[in-house]
This record gives C-alpha cells, structure tokens and sequence, in this order.
C-alpha cells in the first residue's frame, strides 16, 4: 500500500492552536486584529460588503453533510484537518435526521456528501440509497485514493454508477511531484488509477452522463489557472 500521509499527523493529533474551534472563530470574528489572522477579513465585514449581514440563507438547493473526519490520508490543506487518527463520524441517528429534513424540504434538490473520506463512514451505502429513494442528485467528494485503500473499496466505481452520484475528485496537479508534496507519496499514482476505474464504468467519457469534477487545489498562496488549461494540460498526461 502506498504511504498516503499516514506518517503525518493531524493539526489535532499534534495539538496545534489552529485545530481548536474557539481559535478558528476568533480568527474569523477579529480578522486582521488578531495576532494569527494571517492578515484575514472579518467574517462579518464580508457579509456586510454582500448586503447578506447578518447572515440568512437566500435560497436552498444543495444539503451538505459532512459524515465523518475519519480520512484515510492527511493533506496539508484540509479545511477540516482529517485523517486516519480522526475517529469522528457522523451516526445512523444523524443521518436519520438528516434524512427527515431532506424528506420535508423538498427544495433540497441536491446532497452533497463531504468527510474526511466519506465512504470511511460504515453507513455510508446506505446512507446513499436512502437519499436516492427521496428522489435527490447525489454528490460526493471523493478523495480518489479511497477505491484503492482496501479490497472492500474496489467496487466503489460501480456503486457510485449504480445510483448516478456525481463525482467531485481532488486532483492538486497535474503532476506526480505537486500532487504528492501536498497529498502525499504516492497519491498521484494511484489517484490515475482510481480514475482510471471510474472511466471504465463511464465516468469522464465523452456522452456519458456520468458527471465526473476534477478540484485543482493551488499549493500556495495564489489562485489556480484557467479553467480550459487546466483541462487541456490534464487530457495530455
């Protein structure tokens, strides 16, 4: 098995400040007036500035669950800081009650499914086939390397076909050497493999209504390139 990060620890597991709650939001609450605001806007300054203060929901379409932080690689830029040491996971009660929202809003027209690693979630299959019944497109993000970290996980691909769930895969490059730096050794490789899975059950195929979304994650502090380079310079590796 490749080394995806698991010699990393979590922000958590290494007691860093950042992966304190309180400290998030009181970087969010201060912004710049905080000593590690990392020269940040206010939260609040910037729903000002979009006429959205205080805070009220505009519309609902899309229903965003996180299931669980339980990851089965560290990345250096995840936002929620997950990874194999992080055993919170979100329960069948939960999902039970997410469920009965989704069941009473029929705005709701979209479920987005995030982690950590979502299908790390023992409920997660069925989870899925119980927003299908509800009649909801499916998203769900996935880490790619995921279909190859166990045996139990090869037939992912097939199962995400099966329930016509739109795949939202991170993919930091279009190179071993940056995709690796941020992911992990090995990351790349068996990310190609993964989508290489998914094109044989039909995803990313010309026709196909199998949606398949690659995220370009920037290693830095600087925005990503066009939308159609990046796709251009993908298509020829």
């Amino acid at each position: 098995m490749a080394d995806w990060g698991y010699n990393m620890k979590s922000l958590k597991a290494q007691h860093h400040k950042l992966s304190d709650t309180h400290e998030q939001i009181e970087i969010l609450e201060h912004g710049a007036n905080h000593a590690d605001a990392y020269k940040l806007v206010p939260f609040q300054q910037k729903l000002e500035e979009s006429n959205l203060f205080p805070l009220q929901p505009t519309q609902m379409e899309v229903f965003q669950i996180n299931v669980g932080k339980m990851c089965n690689q560290v990345c250096k830029h995840c936002h929620v800081d997950a990874g194999p040491d992080r055993k919170e996971i979100m329960t069948r009660e939960t999902m039970q009650q997410c469920l009965d929202v989704l069941a009473a809003n029929s705005s709701f027209t979209t479920v987005d499914l995030t982690g950590g690693a979502p299908e790390l979630n023992p409920d997660f299959r069925w989870f899925v086939e119980e927003i299908k019944k509800l009649n909801k497109h499916i998203i769900v993000r996935c880490n790619l390397t995921i279909i190859l970290a166990n045996k139990k996980f090869h037939d992912l691909p097939d199962f995400f076909k099966k329930h016509n769930i739109e795949v939202v895969s991170s993919l930091p490059f279009y190179s071993k050497d940056r995709t690796d730096r941020q992911r992990g050794d090995g990351v790349f490789e068996d990310s190609i493999k993964a989508l290489q899975m998914l094109n044989a059950v039909g995803y990313g195929l010309e026709g196909s209504e199998l949606k398949l979304n690659l995220v370009y994650n920037p290693a830095g502090a600087f925005l990503p390139p066009s939308q159609e380079s990046l796709e251009k310079n993908l298509k020829q590796r």
